[in-house]
């Protein structure tokens, strides 16, 4: 029975690279899989998926006003699916997501979907939300603060490494961008709540 799957955390917490690598568990089976991401996002170059530790696989692109419906079932005319992909799904619309529901509901296609959770001011993305709303499955991909804790929350760094609270929610950057922290130092670092 396909589901819609959404895999969330913070940053740095291996999201792409559980992604790869299950895709790479289904592909090494003679099961084809359809790996998408967000074409706004081309840190790891253009059309890439890419980990971290230094793994990668090319996938295709979604953007913002893009029928993921339409998308996967033209797709599927190349031939059948056993699972797609979908790395960084914070970027998602609500509609889109509705679309990927679509593509479980009358395709037959499982969809795991894998992203951020909440952005540097500690708001849903709207992709997120849409998929805690409606995934059949949810799992929260974990990652620790600097103190040991889980870290649930991120921060977003000035250039000289200053802890910003303004500005837009979408700002592509890695490592040297945002870090992962607990609650406690996120309200600490940011003078929140």
């Amino acid at each position: 029975m396909a589901k819609l799957y959404f895999q969330y955390s913070t940053m740095n917490a291996g999201k792409s690279t559980l992604l790869l690598q299950a895709s790479y568990n289904y592909r090494e089976r003679g099961m084809d899989t359809y790996l998408i991401t967000a074409k706004l996002d081309d840190r790891a170059g253009a059309g890439r998926i890419a980990s971290r530790i230094g793994i990668g696989d090319e996938a295709d692109t979604f953007e913002e006003n893009e029928d993921m419906f339409a998308k996967i079932e033209a797709r599927l005319k190349d031939g059948p699916l056993a699972c797609i992909f979908i790395d960084e799904a914070q970027f998602l619309t609500k509609d889109q997501v509705w679309q990927l529901a679509r593509v479980v509901d009358d395709l037959k296609v499982p969809v795991m979907a894998y992203g951020l959770r909440v952005d540097f001011q500690g708001n849903l993305f709207p992709g997120s939300a849409a998929l805690l709303a409606l995934a059949d499955e949810m799992r929260e991909v974990r990652t620790i603060c600097h103190c040991g804790k889980k870290a649930t929350m991120v921060v977003r760094m000035s250039e000289n490494g200053m802890v910003l609270t303004e500005g837009a929610q979408v700002d592509i950057g890695g490592n040297e961008r945002y870090v992962s922290l607990c609650r406690k130092h996120w309200r600490e670092a940011t003078g929140g709540c």
